[in-house]
Formats: structure tokens, sequence, C-alpha cells
């Protein structure tokens, strides 16, 4: 722990000399530096919503100020896509971009990933961060590397038995699409070389139903799931020894876990609002930033795996703008997310959020496989609404589509609707 409260009083000290957005942010703070305690920390510091850098950039654009260098020292610029609509943009150094690759590289480590793997990056390599820090990432662990960007989903099924690749990085929503694509053109999962597919963009890889899916098509590769966001870097690694747990990066980062409306933490084992502290991206830090990632409050001590790093039961349980309040009871798309992928004959899903009468409903929308008798489509539906009445005590109205018709997504799934 000293070595963590060391890098915070170095990170606050740079920062306050030239960041002018924490200089302003944190004016009162110089004269109690260096903090004597990470208590002392999570008092006096206040912490960085995503509502203030959004607006920073806002007000002074193309970048804002939360910059700790001159600009000629910024060698990297990503986004990510804004609540605004208006993309936010992140810099780096090149000795901040090399932490991050760093960073990555613990993903890789915990998967046993080595020079003799072949890595496929099924992704659009379009201005977001996770892509290119992921494939430059294996580049340095010395892995085969080969990008999708481009390419249909079809080319990629190619390219990964054509390759033999045996590690596949991409969101659990578009590995469960590979894995519907390729069953429709005949192929198994012992036609594929894969041994891990890294799964990052969603919580999804940390939901058992969704890891069961993808694992009924290829049952000799292991799920790795993996955490990040733009504006922090990546975040975490599955625990080899703990399936669905997550591993924050304690080189990288100070986690904390909070209430989601206070200020208050929480005990280990409960559940509120992951808050980090970016330790080595100095360059365009943020300070005890509400990442709004709801996770359990991990455990003090070593874990089973031997890592000292914290461990999050669970992974990322869902976001705390995302639950929706339905007749009394508090529904996260995360839930939605288990209850439907438990039924291996839904192809894909959409969830309609409206009002009537006042209140929020849900209503929910599937789509069957194509090979689904039709005569069974009406129990399936039924099925999963009485799934639905066990798990979440609440009456969710199903309605199916036909096969084909629902949305595809290679990045990040949007199946919530809001109307």
């Amino acid at each position: 722990m000293s070595d963590v409260l060391e890098k915070l009083n170095r990170l606050l000290d740079q920062t306050l000399a030239s960041n002018a957005f924490y200089r302003s942010k944190l004016s009162g703070l110089k004269e109690s530096l260096p903090l004597a305690s990470l208590d002392a920390f999570g008092q006096e510091v206040p912490c960085t919503t995503k509502v203030e850098w959004i607006a920073d950039q806002q007000a002074h654009p193309p970048y804002g100020t939360n910059l700790t260098f001159p600009m000629a020292s910024y060698v990297r610029c990503h986004q990510t896509s804004g609540t605004t609509g208006a993309p936010m943009r992140w810099l780096d150094t090149a000795e901040s971009w090399q932490a991050m690759l760093e960073a990555w590289d613990c993903v890789y480590a915990a998967a046993r990933a080595s020079s003799e793997d072949r890595a496929f990056f099924a992704f659009s390599f379009g201005p977001f961060l996770g892509f290119w820090t992921a494939f430059e990432s294996a580049q340095k662990r010395g892995m085969f590397c080969l990008s999708g960007g481009g390419m249909t989903t079809e080319t990629r099924i190619k390219a990964l038995v054509d390759h033999q690749c045996s590690i596949l990085c991409c969101t659990p929503t578009y590995a469960l699409r590979l894995a519907q694509v390729a069953a429709e053109q005949g192929l198994h999962g012992k036609d594929f070389a894969l041994r891990a597919i890294i799964v990052a963009g969603e919580p999804g890889g940390s939901l058992p139903a969704v890891r069961s899916r993808l694992q009924e098509f290829w049952p000799q590769a292991r799920i790795w799931d993996h955490h990040g966001m733009t504006e922090v870097g990546p975040v975490s690694y599955e625990c080899p020894e703990h399936p669905c747990s997550l591993h924050v990066i304690q080189d990288a980062f100070h986690c904390e876990v909070l209430e989601p409306a206070s200020d208050d933490a929480v005990a280990p084992g409960q559940q509120g609002e992951l808050i980090l502290t970016t330790l080595s991206r100095i360059g365009s830090p943020l300070i005890r930033y509400r990442t709004g990632d709801l996770v359990r409050a991990p455990e003090p001590g070593l874990c089973r795996c031997g890592s000292e790093d914290p461990r999050l039961e669970g992974g990322i349980l869902g976001r705390c703008d995302d639950m929706v309040v339905v007749r009394g009871v508090n529904i996260y798309p995360s839930a939605i997310d288990q209850i439907v992928r438990s039924q291996a004959t839904i192809a894909e899903y959409q969830v309609e959020v409206f009002t009537k009468d006042h209140l929020t409903e849900l209503k929910v929308v599937i789509e069957p496989i194509a090979s689904l008798q039709p005569d069974h489509v009406p129990r399936l539906a039924s099925e999963l609404a009485r799934d639905f009445q066990v798990s979440l005590a609440l009456r969710v109205p199903v309605e199916v589509a036909q096969p084909g018709t629902l949305p595809r997504f290679e990045m990040k799934a949007k199946r919530w609707n809001r109307r």
C-alpha cells in the first residue's frame, strides 16, 4: 500500500503543477501534500465525474484541459462516444501508451498467452482505444496477430480456420454471433484451434449463461473476461482460479468501491460503484473517477491464484445509469441477458422500455434460431416469460420476431430501446 500511496502523491504533485483541469478542481489540496495515508486520499480528494470532463472538452475543444504535459508530448488520440452524442477524445503520451500496453499484458499473462499463440482481433479498428491496446500488446508479447477489421462475419470465420488462430478477442455478443454463423455453415468447435476467447466491452463475459452458450460451441476454449474504458485504459483481467471474477491491475490503478449516491465506502462483498484513479496514465489522468460500473467490493487478503490485485467477485455487474425500475423492481440489463442467454434457441433479442398509464413497462422481443421448428416457437416465448416471472417476480411480455430481422452487433450491443 505504501507503493500505491507514493504513486498517488506523485500523480497529485504533477497534475497540480501543470494540469489545468485538476489544478482548478483540486486548488485547495496543495497545502495538504504529501498525503499521509490512503484514508486521507479518500477524505481530502473529491471524485471526478464523467459530466465534468465532458463539460471540459465541450468548453475547450477539441481535447479539453486535462493534459499534464505540453501538446507536443502526445502521440495518440482515441475517442469514446459520449452520452451527448459528440465524441469525447483522449490523448496519450508515449509513456502512458506503453503503460497501457503493459496493463493489457496482464490479461494475456492470465490467459497464459505466448509467442506460440495466433491471435485474431474481430474488431472494426475504429477510433476506440481497446482494439489498439489489445493488438499492440499482443505484438509485444511476440504473438502472431491478425486484424479482422473490414471483414464480414463469414470472412472472419474463414480466417480463424485458415490461420488456425488459438486466441480470439471480441465482445461477448460478437463471439455468440460468430458461433451462430459458423454453425449455420456446418462448422463445429473442433474445426477451430481456439483455446482462449478474451471478451470485453460488455458485462456478458462474467455472466454464466453467456459463457455457457459460448462453450457449447467451443468446448475446448476457456472464456476470459476483461474490462476497460477509453478514458482510463485497460483495467482488469479474469482470475485464473475464479471464473467470472476480475482482478483490478493494482500497478496501474487505485480502486475504491463507494455507494453510487454518496462518497461512503461499502463493506467487502457489498455492491457499489467502482472508483478508479489512474496511476500510470499521467498525461491525461483521472483521479477518483466515478466509472458508473457496479461491482462487489473486494475482500482483503491474497487471492487463491496468488495475486494481490483486488478481486471483483462476479466482474462488472451492470451500470448505475442502466437500471430501470419496473413496478417497483430494479432491473439491470445484465439480469435480462443472463435469463435470455439461458435459452439456447434464442439467436438475438431486443428490450423495449416505455411508459404506459404513467408507469414504466418492459417488453422483450426475441428472434429464435432459424432451425427452430415453427411449432416450438410459442413454447419458447412462454418458457422465457415464465423464467422472467420466476427470476424477477415480474411479468414481462415476450414477442417473437422473424429469423434474421433483429440487429446484429460487432461492437457493444445496443439492445435496449427507450421510447
